[in-house]
């Protein structure tokens, strides 16, 4: 039987975090064996919210490749590409531009939510108001069966499936599959200051962050504010360090648990068991990324070579396309 095709992307804004890993790329990584995998760097979407400062793209790219490859993404399992490289991700943006309602982009949960909170930077542009047609494109443009998302994400794929079903009615021809959301079981992880983890708070640990870099944010990580003392009992459900370690030592949750109520256990105890647990997962990935980004040419041949593959897919859905709309000679 053919594989199902499943889509999915990042944008290269920033080196990868546990956040990033545990919401998304484990999952990724565990689709790869069973679905055809299509996993692309998203840097025309950079450009949405960040087109006025481009200096570190080229570099994030690449490093964003490192951290897809030491994460455990395989090229000769799922085909790896950059977004801007294949350029008919914008052909088929242009055209599902010009059917797709000016309402159907305004009432996008995002759209709403970042022109509210991203005072910092001008995003009132036609490109942040259509990126939900750019990431249509990318989906559809490989007729994708899945797109693996969160809950909280399926009201972006329906503006998609809408698009897919718009365009279909339009020019009487079923050109889209309408994609289906694969719900992924994320795991959770809160930012070491007990936030939401987010290069903008600066509370992430990288795979970038040396293992010195990753012992000091964790001693550093913020508590139980009520607990003064190392008897005192203590609330384990308020604190970041217990919510890291229902992640990376879930063998030892309920005992952690006990002994912090009880006041057995001391938060700076606490913070080193953590440390040495994340260290095992962490360190190994930090060193493969250190070896991948020695041979920079290594990484660029493997971008060019799945971006190369990319187009040929997205190249027979465009004829499809264009077909369908009678463009072109």
């Amino acid at each position: 039987m053919q594989k199902k095709i499943v889509l999915s992307g990042s944008r290269p804004t920033g080196n990868i975090h546990l956040g990033n890993y545990f919401g998304a790329i484990e999952n990724w990584v565990s689709l790869q064996d069973e679905y055809e995998c299509n996993f692309f760097i998203a840097d025309w979407h950079a450009l949405t919210t960040g087109y006025a400062d481009t200096l570190d793209l080229k570099k994030n790219t690449i490093s964003l490749m490192a951290d897809f490859l030491a994460s455990g993404l395989d090229p000769k399992k799922s085909t790896l590409f950059l977004q801007s490289e294949v350029k008919q991700h914008a052909e088929l943006y242009l055209l599902l531009s010009m059917n797709t309602p000016l309402s159907w982009l305004e009432r996008c949960p995002t759209y709403k939510d970042q022109l509210a909170n991203l005072k910092d930077r001008d995003i009132t542009t036609y490109g942040f108001l259509g990126y939900p047609a750019l990431q249509a494109a990318d989906i559809l443009i490989y007729r994708a069966d899945f797109v693996p998302v969160g809950e909280d994400q399926i009201p972006h794929l329906e503006i998609t499936r809408e698009m897919a079903r718009r365009f279909n009615f339009i020019y009487s021809q079923e050109v889209f599959p309408e994609p289906l959301p694969l719900l992924t079981r994320a795991k959770v992880l809160p930012g070491t200051d007990g936030r939401k983890m987010s290069k903008s708070y600066g509370n992430t640990i990288a795979f970038a962050d040396t293992p010195d870099e990753v012992k000091k944010k964790v001693m550093s990580m913020i508590t139980d504010p009520a607990r003064i003392r190392k008897d005192d009992p203590g609330h384990p459900d308020i604190c970041t360090v217990y919510a890291f370690h229902k992640v990376f030592n879930e063998e030892m949750v309920t005992e952690i648990e006990e002994q912090c109520k009880g006041g057995r256990i001391g938060c700076v105890a606490c913070k080193r068991l953590l440390q040495e647990k994340i260290a095992v997962f962490h360190t190994p990935i930090y060193e493969k990324r250190q070896d991948l980004l020695k041979d920079e040419k290594h990484l660029l041949d493997i971008i060019r070579d799945g971006s190369n593959r990319a187009s040929v897919k997205a190249e027979a859905t465009m004829e499809l396309v264009r077909d369908a709309v009678r463009i072109g000679i």
